[in-house]
């Protein structure tokens, strides 16, 4: 029987694989060998797609003659970096004592690619191949990886996947880049004044920086529109006095009800306010029989009384969040510690390959049955763990997590590749030598995961309403009767924010407001018909706010997401949890538009704004390849990708549609004669640009 050889994505991960084969391997150059065992490893790709050039010389001098370049058989060459390993490699898997190559690459189409590539340039025959799929890199899962190895065969169809997106990404590149940097690289070079000028687009790029550039346009475009809202500070006791807690002040909003004077009348801001300020002051004095004084906010010692018209008391249930994806782990991450997805990603790589997570790439936000019968395991871990020591302790004692699969977070339909990213259990020892903010964000991922084997928090809800002069005003209160999994949550590098009193102290809000039990005690003796003095009415202005700007991270989930932008229907729903990009590519997305100066990010706040060029180029798109831009075309592009991994349609028919489709684009730049009409828009641009 012949040797085994077992490639491995990078170095870290072969000695992994290493350790858990417990064998006594000797160190060579590029990689380890036993007795039985060989273990290699890639530096990433080691092979890559050849440039234009390699197929025709002529085709390095850019030139719209050249275009479209579609080439019939695609062509690959080793990465001159890469050229020693690569040589190592290939002798390694065609050495003839060895009879089984293990693919240790990570577990995705990215890293199916990496190892088909390779396979390929290296023209191995005659080897049994098997297909090594692992979720965290712990010795039980890499054991139980090897021994539930697949032929690399059944993976055929994400193979498939994978080279059209390569070649998806190089079509698009290379046609589409060249026609617009050809066509329209001079008027922009010589409007900005620079030396030259690319134009660099691709089918995920280029969308993201349509939404970037939509979303400041709308923020530009957008005019503040005053409202005013009336607020009653209501005081509880006086009338009423045995039903109700003395010398208690809330507040309430006035909303229009159709007993109101004002009920659909053009005078109001939605429900519950005003469009002009005179118009809350008329109607303070219709009620309180007061003036507005000029400069006053409202009026003080009303003496009038509203009466109760409803109280309604509701319990409610917050349920802890679903899992972390990637996605949603470098949302939060931004969020907290002001870092950006490429960093999160980087954090979580490390996490991974210290055995303490799970596998990072992954779009789901569940666990699988199977894991769901192993999670004592990983909660048995975290006992030796400071932060979760005690909850973990719990679950177990109480066996909180035995009907886990029958819950929202099981779910084996929702998972493609990879479960949701969660603590391994293991790997304590390494977390020393991690820095403080990875040290963190691994407490984030075991806080999340200890949460769903707890029950939802429970809150007891009590609305009022208060009726007087035909006009009501309106008033929630809601307390936590029952923490729930909000007892893990709380994270130990945040300091707990001291509660106030009622709530309702420097609050505008009169939704949900918070209040301590004993005045709740107090509220819920309250009944219909009560009478409750108004103290005095008060004018709140307001304004209505643009949207937000994108940060690193609500971008990731807006590209995760990108399907819920698209208005028709029947599109949306076909590319129904598509997304652009992957897990693995988003956070590059971003960086490289950084890079390009297409787009700023702030470094403290994560905010993500156009750049001039930016914003020139998409005008540059806009007027020439427009689907470019746009969600539907990206999310359709990857819905079609992964059609191809499921064997849904083959290879044969998403190439023919790619063909098409980037041959007719080129050919509509060529043709089109728009340079001098796009000043235009560049002047508006500009204007923002000072």
């Amino acid at each position: 029987m012949g040797k085994s050889v077992f490639i491995a994505e990078k170095p870290s991960v072969a000695q992994e694989f290493a350790k858990a084969l417990h064998a006594q391997f000797s160190r060579k150059d590029g990689f380890l060998e036993s007795e039985q065992y060989i273990v290699t490893w890639c530096y990433g790709h080691l092979v890559s797609m050849s440039y234009p050039e390699k197929y025709d010389e002529k085709l390095k001098r850019w030139s719209l003659d050249t275009l479209p370049f579609l080439p019939e058989k695609y062509r690959y060459e080793v990465i001159p970096s890469a050229q020693k390993q690569f040589e190592t490699v290939k002798g390694l898997l065609n050495r003839a004592d060895v009879s089984t190559i293990y693919i240790c690459t990570d577990s995705g189409r990215e890293g199916e690619y990496i190892y088909r590539l390779v396979d390929m340039m290296a023209g191995v025959k005659d080897k049994k191949r098997l297909r090594v799929w692992i979720d965290s890199q712990t010795e039980e899962e890499v054991l139980k990886g090897i021994k539930q190895a697949k032929d690399w065969s059944e993976y055929d169809n994400l193979s498939a996947s994978a080279f059209l997106r390569a070649k998806e990404d190089y079509l698009m590149g290379i046609n589409f880049s060249r026609a617009l940097t050809l066509k329209y690289g001079r008027n922009i070079s010589g409007y900005l004044r620079t030396d030259r000028t690319v134009v660099s687009v691709g089918r995920v790029m280029t969308c993201v920086l349509g939404m970037v550039v939509r979303r400041e346009r709308e923020i530009r475009s957008f005019e503040k529109t005053p409202f005013y809202r009336v607020i009653a500070d209501i005081t509880c006791g006086g009338q009423n006095g045995e039903d109700a807690a003395a010398g208690r002040n809330f507040p309430a909003e006035w909303r229009v009800t159709e007993k109101s004077r004002y009920y659909n009348t053009p005078d109001l801001y939605k429900e519950n306010g005003f469009k002009k300020r005179e118009k809350a002051a008329e109607l303070i004095r219709n009620i309180s029989g007061k003036e507005v004084a000029e400069g006053n906010a409202g009026v003080d010692n009303c003496g009038i009384i509203s009466v109760i018209d409803s109280v309604e008391k509701k319990k409610e249930t917050k349920n802890p969040p679903l899992l972390y994806n990637l996605a949603e782990l470098q949302n939060d991450c931004s969020k907290l510690f002001k870092i950006s997805p490429d960093q999160t990603l980087q954090i979580v790589q490390e996490l991974y390959e210290k055995k303490l997570v799970t596998y990072p790439r992954t779009d789901a936000r569940v666990l699988s049955t199977a894991v769901c019968k192993e999670i004592h395991k990983n909660i048995g871990g975290l006992r030796n763990y400071a932060l979760a020591r005690d909850f973990a302790s719990e679950i177990l004692e109480k066996k909180m997590y035995t009907g886990v699969a029958k819950t929202r977070y099981c779910d084996d339909k929702k998972i493609t590749d990879h479960y949701a990213i969660i603590p391994t259990g293991q790997g304590f020892g390494a977390l020393g030598s991690v820095s403080q903010t990875a040290s963190k964000v691994y407490e984030v991922i075991v806080r999340r995961f200890l949460s769903i084997f707890y029950p939802a928090a429970q809150y007891q809800k009590i609305s009022i309403v208060t009726t007087t002069q035909n006009e009501s005003f309106f008033a929630s209160f809601k307390v936590l009767v029952d923490e729930g999994y909000l007892k893990v949550t709380p994270y130990s590098f945040i300091k707990k924010k001291a509660e106030s009193g009622n709530g309702a102290s420097g609050d505008d809000s009169t939704e949900n407001e918070k209040c301590d039990a004993a005045f709740f005690e107090e509220l819920k003796k309250l009944r219909k018909g009560s009478q409750l003095p108004i103290n005095s009415l008060t004018i709140k202005e307001g304004e209505t706010t643009p949207p937000k700007r994108y940060t690193s991270g609500s971008m990731i989930l807006a590209m995760e997401n990108a399907g819920q932008l698209i208005e028709d229907e029947e599109l949306r729903a076909q590319i129904k949890g598509s997304g652009i990009g992957t897990s693995a590519t988003r956070a590059e997305i971003l960086k490289k538009l950084d890079k390009n100066n297409y787009i700023c990010i702030n470094n403290k706040t994560q905010v993500i704004t156009p750049a001039k060029l930016g914003e020139i180029i998409y005008e540059v798109v806009n007027a020439s390849i427009p689907p470019l831009l746009n969600a539907e075309l990206t999310a359709s592009w990857e819905k079609g990708l992964t059609y191809v991994a499921e064997g849904t349609i083959t290879s044969d028919e998403y190439m023919a549609k790619l063909e098409d489709f980037v041959s007719r684009r080129t050919n509509r730049v060529i043709n089109l004669n728009n340079q001098a009409a796009l000043v235009t828009y560049f002047n508006e641009v500009s204007k923002n640009y000072k």
